[in-house]
């Protein structure tokens, strides 16, 4: 006998005007769950969640990231009745206040950060009330997922009021723990073990961040569940793109480069792609590093890099750093930024490079830009560490180095532009890996799977 639907409620914290991979994949969750089983009520916190596919979010922003932080900083807010604070929490007010850059900054946010993981005991109790007293006006739910444990501190409230079962979905919630400054960051984090323990299930996307958060918030490993990152890709299936772009050789940079065949000349010229916010921590500033070894080595004198992804104020400055630094050394042109792309923009992107590189400085929990581009089929470059030998493990399609080793990062993206014929290999293979192991029907089956054994 079939399952009856379940009834899910998704918490999914907006990113402030941004895309952001957590919102993008709690979207495409929510709605590839509709499709195998389940109605599914996917309710933004702090801003309006911003998407590159429709979204499936309510109209409604609970905990609105204005009135949390006027409750935070100013204590007469927190004695207004919620007919004075409510417009505060307009959709249209956050998306204005999210473009023009919403503080996301852990360092700067360690007091917020703390009195919202204090939950009931933080200042922002009226905002969990009038959550369970929405929720109490709905269809009960049979699961309650949070998209991260840094916004939990209402799970005492919600299994209190409603009594159901919670889960967590960790999507890099240490890396923003990680960043707040003491004593805000040792304070938060034993809030946090503390509210882990009220949770009934955790959901992460590969072993290695199953592993780092057990230790990490003190959670049972056997608690902790692996469940693929998916895709939708119904757009992905255009053809690959072309393959045998090379430029007019230039001179070696190193012996393993020197010993490579020069490929031939063509009219269309090679380019490296990065696909991810532009931060120190994504790594940026190492790829230009070896971008600009690379196109000292044989047919890379004219090589160019792509650029596309979110770009905040407080890294403006890291970025024209960087541009000026390719620009003095290969000229203006060898370096293209297409913005923070849509997806229209993100498939163009995609099919206009000829290998991706985000060579991040931080043990990547997740990686979605590696699968797009694997599912584009672009072969990447990645460091070996955090998710990554997992994905490349399980789909192929990529060449992995030590992370920091500049030369050996060259040395690999020389290895596949270079060679034409190994990276359509590489990049048809990540391509039917994706299909096989990262589909967004296939995260969501899992992801139920979950739901099911939490609520048994």
């Amino acid at each position: 006998m079939p399952h009856s639907r379940l009834s899910v409620v998704y918490l999914s914290p907006g990113a402030g005007g941004m895309y952001c991979g957590s919102c993008l994949s709690d979207n495409m969750l929510a709605r590839a769950l509709g499709r195998v089983g389940c109605d599914v009520t996917l309710v933004p916190l702090y801003t309006p969640t911003l998407t590159d596919e429709p979204n499936a979010s309510i109209q409604q922003v609970f905990f609105g990231g204005l009135s949390v932080y006027l409750r935070e900083k100013i204590p007469l807010v927190r004695r207004l009745p919620n007919a004075i604070t409510r417009p505060l929490d307009a959709p249209w007010l956050l998306r204005l206040l999210g473009r023009r850059s919403i503080k996301t900054d852990a360092s700067q946010l360690g007091e917020l950060t703390l009195s919202m993981v204090r939950g009931e005991a933080g200042h922002q109790t009226e905002e969990i009330v009038r959550l369970v007293d929405w929720l109490k006006t709905q269809p009960r739910p049979d699961v309650i997922n949070i998209g991260s444990l840094l916004v939990a501190g209402c799970v005492p409230a919600l299994k209190r009021e409603l009594g159901v079962p919670i889960i967590v979905t960790l999507q890099g919630d240490d890396q923003f723990l990680d960043a707040l400054l003491p004593p805000y960051r040792d304070e938060a984090l034993a809030e946090l073990r503390r509210i882990a323990r009220d949770v009934d299930g955790f959901i992460v996307h590969s072993r290695f961040y199953a592993e780092a958060m057990a230790t990490h918030f003190e959670i049972p490993r056997e608690r902790i569940h692996v469940v693929p990152l998916g895709l939708s890709l119904e757009d992905f299936d255009a053809p690959p793109p072309v393959s045998g772009r090379a430029l007019a050789p230039g001179p070696p940079a190193s012996p393993a480069a020197a010993t490579a065949t020069p490929p031939a000349a063509s009219a269309v010229p090679l380019t490296v792609g990065y696909l991810a916010r532009i931060c120190p921590a994504k790594g940026l500033h190492m790829l230009v590093d070896a971008f600009l070894r690379l196109r000292r080595m044989p047919g890379m004198a004219a090589v160019r890099l792509r650029v596309a992804g979110w770009l905040g104020a407080s890294d403006q400055a890291y970025f024209d750093g960087l541009k000026s630094r390719v620009a003095a050394a290969a000229g203006p042109d060898a370096l293209q930024y297409d913005g923070a792309v849509d997806r229209a923009g993100k498939l163009a992107f995609l099919r206009g490079v000829d290998v991706l590189s985000v060579p991040t400085t931080m043990a990547e929990p997740k990686g979605r830009y590696v699968l797009e581009a694997l599912a584009a089929g672009v072969p990447v470059v990645q460091p070996r560490h955090g998710a990554f030998p997992e994905m490349l493990e399980q789909t192929g399609g990529g060449v992995l180095f030590e992370q920091g080793d500049l030369a050996a990062l060259a040395d690999a993206l020389y290895g596949l532009l270079s060679d034409p014929v190994r990276r359509k290999e590489l990049g048809e293979q990540g391509r039917r890996g994706v299909r096989e192991h990262h589909t967004d029907e296939r995260s969501a089956q899992a992801t139920l799977e979950v739901y099911r054994r939490v609520m048994a």
